[in-house]
């Protein structure tokens, strides 16, 4: 199949739930399918190398009498060392997605399907406590999870014909994007665009060390950086090694977490179980080298009350209403000597004075431990209009591992609210590649990084600005790149009332978003107590 008819199969697959199942769950059972698919092809396919091998007479199994290979080919091909060895999936016979298939029309079908989730689950430890196995409990008519099965029979993967895993992470991540669009807000708890988690990798060049990210969601920053490590093993002419950890809220998204580290052939810690990073901390010694997050923008019942004497309010103690500064410490307070850590936040971060956000904003200037400020789209993300940007933190500016330049003292701002070239849809917009690099060279020749082109670092107008932290303080600690990449209007008046109009157009956003969450919570709240709303 070509992507696009890979892609419509795939949705057509969903489909078959929508309308039976909640839009909050048919992505569940529907991943589940698919990987089981995905697992079967792969197992099959193995079972054919195994035949070849016997047959090869420079391979260490070869038999070279056919009828004893012939007779040898049933005990092998059911031999679970082979798979193991090989890092393939077993699947047991009566788990297989083509043996499922066959009882269609069986009214236990669900209850078959959730067995052989279990039996899958118990052959491959990685697997444990992580797929889907509630198709019995699923409200379906008659005859429609057969109806999805016969449509996810339908994909093929063929290690023959491509990376398999890549494949299927391809597939998720479509999955994933989809449901996101679909679902709105609630997707947000799992689901960075790919464009913005490139744009992260790309610019904190994760390679050898530890990676952490402490709202992994579905793992998306995992798997990228997993794949920009390989993809730059050869050309750096040395090995990378990622250690992964992480942590999520959610025990659902956790577990498509742990799925997708599964396919894509990576080993995580995701701490023992889900909960919030906050309250149940469940990497309290990590000092990684590499974060990476997207946590939920502006949330307000964090416990931020419960944790006023924590340690790790090393900048001040973050308000109780909103937790954007809280992460950031967080992540500052997990960070190695020469860690680095790269986060998604609302723009009200970049210049908030409420509740003391100003002032933990002014310490951690300060204490040099802020390295790039970069504004994005608002259009970026399908699940939220709140303008986003990305805080680049470091615990080493000084020329060294980081960086053959001495940045010490100083913040490189990027502008880039007009840098994303691509379209998703009407509504959404994406980082091009040439746009990811654009920004990333730039950063990359900032610091004087090997992954630049060597060629030395210039502020560009309207785009990237490095200022010292005198230069910031005279803009009183406020972090917005609109405010030291300057303009290319000429007429100074009308430049100031662009990037005036430009903050408030932001601040207006942020608080239509605010009023919108709290009326839900207001809603909430008088549900619960037996009020119609």
């Amino acid at each position: 199949m070509t992507n696009e008819e890979l892609k419509k199969t795939l949705w057509d697959a969903a489909n078959k739930l929508r309308g039976s199942v909640s839009a909050a769950e048919y992505k569940y059972p529907v991943l589940g399918l698919v990987f089981l698919k995905y697992v079967s092809d792969l197992f099959d396919a193995h079972a054919e190398v195994i035949r070849q091998r016997l047959a090869d007479p420079a391979s260490d199994i070869y038999i070279e009498d056919k009828a004893t290979r012939k007779e040898a080919e049933a005990s092998f091909v059911t031999d679970k060392t082979f798979y193991d060895q090989d890092n393939v999936f077993w699947v047991p016979a009566d788990a297989h997605f083509g043996e499922l298939l066959k009882q269609g029309t069986n009214t236990e079908l669900p209850q078959l399907l959730d067995a052989a989730m279990g039996e899958i689950e118990a052959e491959n430890p990685t697997l444990k406590g992580v797929l889907y196995r509630e198709f019995s409990r699923l409200a379906l008519g008659p005859g429609k999870l057969n109806d999805l099965m016969v449509v996810i029979a339908r994909l093929k993967f063929d290690p023959k014909q491509h990376a398999s895993r890549d494949i299927f992470g391809e597939v998720y991540e479509y999955f994933l994007g989809q449901f996101a669009l679909n679902e709105g807000a609630k997707a947000g708890e799992f689901y960075t665009p790919k464009s913005v988690v490139n744009l992260l990798v790309e610019i904190l060049a994760p390679f050898k060390g530890k990676i952490y990210d402490p709202a992994c969601g579905s793992g998306g920053m995992f798997v990228q950086s997993a794949k920009f490590k390989d993809a730059h093993q050869k050309t750096l002419g040395k090995k990378g090694d990622l250690a992964v950890y992480g942590q999520e809220l959610m025990a659902a998204t956790r577990r498509l977490c742990l799925m997708n580290l599964a396919v894509h052939g990576l080993d995580g810690d995701l701490g023992q179980t889900y909960g919030s990073t906050f309250t149940n901390d469940q990497h309290k010694t990590l000092r990684a080298d590499y974060i990476l997050a997207n946590p939920p923008f502006n949330i307000s019942d964090w416990d931020g009350d419960k944790l006023k004497e924590d340690p790790r309010w090393v900048y001040g103690i973050p308000p109780a209403g909103n937790a954007n500064f809280a992460w950031l410490q967080h992540m500052l307070a997990r960070l190695s000597s020469r860690g680095r850590a790269g986060i998604v936040l609302a723009n009200g971060s970049l210049s908030s004075q409420q509740s003391g956000e100003g002032e933990i904003r002014r310490n951690m200037i300060q204490a040099d431990v802020v390295e790039c400020m970069i504004t994005m789209p608002g259009q970026l993300f399908s699940n939220t209009v709140v303008p986003a940007c990305l805080w680049f933190l470091s615990n080493n500016k000084k020329a060294g591992p980081n960086g053959s330049v001495d940045r010490s003292k100083q913040i490189l701002f990027i502008d880039g609210r007009k840098a994303a070239s691509g379209r998703v849809s009407r509504t959404q917009v994406e980082f091009t590649d040439a746009d990811l690099e654009r920004i990333a060279l730039t950063y990359h020749r900032w610091r004087g990084t090997e992954f630049s082109d060597g060629k030395p670092y210039e502020d560009t107008i309207a785009f990237c600005h490095s200022a010292s932290l005198e230069e910031v303080h005279k803009h009183g600690y406020l972090l917005t790149p609109g405010r030291y990449v300057g303009s290319e209007q000429t007429d100074e008046s009308q430049d100031s009332f662009s990037a005036r109009m430009d903050l408030l157009t932001e601040e207006l956003a942020e608080l239509l978003a605010k009023g919108a969450e709290l009326d839900d919570q207001l809603r909430n709240s008088l549900g619960a107590l037996g009020y119609a709303v």
